[in-house]
């Protein structure tokens, strides 16, 4: 696999979060394999050394106490110092990862999802997803990809923000970002600017404002910064630094603009011709990003005034 920016981006909280994920609901990590032929996949485990004396090689002693005496207990891998899972380089975590869903190792694939989904609840956490890589035999092989730490609200965050807000529905719409920025693009950048009306038109209801029929993002952004006074006409000229303010108000102000753009040429929920080539993985976390910088900034200023 290639390596992918720094070598240890993967955390230690992560990594032994996903250790207790293993241990506490009893997951096999080397699927239907032993152990050996699991770990001969990733590893040259007959030149790896042996910590069993009566040995030369890995393979041996890991079927001694795994095998014959079991006297290892199911998560050894974690705390074994020759394959370093959890000081290794990001590549070698992410492959093991990896393997423990590999259809030769793991072919449920309902189980392979389930466990899919909860490496990714964790991992991404530090900017990290498995995706799929290509397709074998109609099976799903997966790989390791930074996809860095999307800037997102909470859940937590909105409901710090606002009182009224269905934190059911908001969760749904952060959840939809977070696992459709590599699959699906168009659908995240169309939800980021769902979730960004959702929480305009809550601040706005909140506050007791009637709300414009069938307005445009853009125009529900600019009567929310109107009615929290955070335009650049309600700062004052003898404010330290006004100018400055002013312009970064217009610019937080223009990302709506930019986002409803974005999802009328790009996002979900306009068709367009077949063959039409979209935006990338980098355009949905761009719009993702903008979209929760606007988003935080309101939540605090409502919540504050």
């Amino acid at each position: 696999m290639t390596k992918v920016g720094p070598k240890q981006r993967i955390s230690e909280i992560t990594r032994r979060d996903i250790k207790d994920l293993m241990v506490l609901e009893h997951i096999t990590w080397h699927g239907r394999l032993e152990e050996t032929d699991f770990l001969a996949r990733l590893y040259d485990i007959d030149s790896l050394p042996s910590h069993d004396p009566r040995f030369t090689a890995a393979r041996s002693d890991i079927h001694q106490h795994r095998i014959i005496n079991f006297d290892w207990e199911d998560d050894w891998i974690f705390s074994d110092s020759r394959f370093k899972l959890m000081t290794a380089d990001d590549d070698v975590f992410l492959s093991f990862l990896c393997e423990t869903i590999h259809p030769v190792v793991r072919p449920n694939q309902t189980e392979v999802q389930k466990l899919l989904r909860r490496y990714n609840e964790i991992l991404i956490n530090d900017g990290f997803k498995l995706i799929e890589k290509e397709r074998k035999s109609g099976k799903h092989i997966y790989t390791g990809l930074y996809v860095g730490v999307i800037p997102g609200p909470d859940v937590e965050t909105v409901q710090q923000g606002l009182k009224s807000v269905d934190d059911t529905y908001v969760a749904r719409q952060i959840k939809r970002i977070q696992d459709s920025i590599d699959k699906d693009p168009e659908l995240a950048i169309g939800t980021a600017k769902d979730l960004l009306e959702t929480v305009c038109k809550t601040i706005l209801r909140e506050r007791g404002e009637t709300l414009p029929k069938e307005a445009e993002i853009p125009e529900l952004v600019r009567q929310t910064l109107k009615i929290l006074k955070l335009t650049p006409d309600d700062i004052p000229d003898k404010a330290k630094a006004s100018k400055t303010i002013k312009r970064l108000l217009s610019n937080l102000g223009s990302i709506s603009q930019g986002i409803a753009e974005l999802r009328n040429l790009y996002g979900s929920g306009h068709g367009r011709p077949a063959g039409t080539k979209g935006l990338g993985p980098r355009h949905a976390r761009l719009a993702a990003g903008a979209a929760s910088t606007l988003l935080r900034f309101l939540l605090d200023s409502h919540r504050e005034r």
